[in-house]
Order: C-alpha cells, then structure tokens, then sequence
C-alpha cells in the first residue's frame, strides 16, 4: 500500500480479519463488499495497471453509499415483513457506522 492510500481503507482492510474470526458474518460481508467498491471506483475509466488510488474524502462516500444502500434495502424489506432480512442488512449499515465516526 501507497503512502497516500485513504485511511479508511486500511481501517477496512484491519478490520476483516477480525470480523472473520468473530464469525461476524454481516460485518465481514460489508466490509469485503464495500472494499470491492472502492477497487471498483478506482478501476472504472482506466486500464493501466498502477492506477492511482482514491482519496480519503471518495473513499468516505463509498463507506456511506454502502451504508445508506443497505439502510434502505432494509426499510424496503420490513415494509414487506421480511424482517430477517430487513435486520441482516441493517447489522451490515451498522458495521458500516463505525467506519464512519
């Protein structure tokens, strides 16, 4: 990793391997979803293999967008009873939340 790789991300990366051993299962598939979105940003519009790296303030509103996705795929799922999956999502936007203090 560069020295002007986004705080956050390695904050993500940090974080997995302990999801993983806690058995936290929406925290670890948060964290890994919300990584290949960052990759994914950085990826779109270049085809050069030392593509720069977002920064700190992109990274930040791809943690949120993921987060804010999941709050509202779980509003959607509670409105159709479907509360095991409304409270899955809703436990991912809350590992999320931590990212984001």
């Amino acid at each position: 990793m560069s020295e002007t790789s986004a705080p956050i991300r390695q904050a993500l990366r940090d974080a997995l391997p302990g999801a993983m051993n806690a058995r936290d299962t929406p925290a670890r598939d948060a964290i890994r979803s919300t990584l290949a979105a960052i990759e994914n940003a950085e990826a779109v519009g270049t085809t050069e293999p030392g593509r720069p790296e977002l920064d700190e303030e992109h990274s930040l509103e791809i943690v949120s967008a993921e987060r804010d996705e999941r709050l509202a795929a779980a509003a959607e799922y509670r409105g159709r009873g479907e509360h095991d999956r409304a409270s899955r999502l809703e436990a991912e936007a809350a590992a999320l939340d931590a990212f984001l203090c």
